[in-house]
């Protein structure tokens, strides 16, 4: 599912239109379950905080190939007090995987942009330059799910830690996809949801490290 909204800026005459992302969900479900799921996404799409979409488009592909399985990373909340001390986590932990100062530069000035982006920019660790074509639409991680089993076990583990919500589960999951493809040293993200402000650093090595007063300035 994606929703976005169209804002048009004027000037003599002339609209210039802008695509605004408002969200998005995906997951991997059996036939059975598409009309539920549609709809939840439809619902989730209409109520969202980031405001009313004029666009919500459900895309249905048949999964042809078997699903290749990856672990799920471990999960642990940092004590984070400010959008300050989460720059600084992001800074230093970033650091310690190898990453330059120039790209740890490049890829703060892109969180904090006031501008959403619809996807993820991919930057490259030394040189800091990016990799993706399009760079308003940037790259996205598609066709990934959980086995209903696992989910079960995975929301008892988030019970435990006071987590066990829709958002944390839907982005480890996406983390872990993420940190199995063996190119990548790490993502960071941070919400672009008034409501929530835990961002995240993810890795193989750190695992899925939630960020509590994620800096948000958009």
């Amino acid at each position: 599912m994606r929703a976005s909204k169209t804002n048009a800026k004027c000037k003599m005459q002339n609209a210039k239109f802008n695509e605004e992302h408002i969200s998005g969900a995906e997951g991997i479900y059996r036939e059975s379950e598409i009309t539920e799921k549609s709809r939840e996404y439809i619902n989730r799409a209409l109520s969202h905080p980031r405001g009313m979409p004029d666009r919500v488009i459900i895309t249905l592909d048949k999964v042809k190939e078997k699903p290749i399985k990856v672990p799920i990373l471990p999960v642990n909340t940092l004590k984070c007090s400010s959008p300050d001390k989460a720059k600084e986590i992001i800074i230093q932990k970033l650091g310690s995987l190898g990453v330059s100062k120039k790209a740890i530069d490049n890829g703060l000035k892109i969180l904090e942009a006031k501008k959403t982006m619809r996807g993820a920019a991919l930057m490259l660790m030394e040189s800091g330059r990016r990799k993706e074509p399009d760079r308003e639409r940037g790259v996205r991680v598609s066709r990934l799910g959980i086995e209903k089993s696992v989910e079960k076990k995975l929301s008892r583990r988030l019970a435990l830690k006071g987590i066990n919500t829709i958002t944390v589960k839907e982005a480890l999951i996406l983390a872990s996809k993420v940190a199995s493809c063996p190119d990548i040293v790490a993502e960071v993200c941070i919400s672009d949801d008034p409501d929530y402000t835990t961002g995240y650093i993810a890795s193989k090595g750190l695992g899925y490290l939630r960020i509590p007063n994620g800096f948000l300035n958009k």
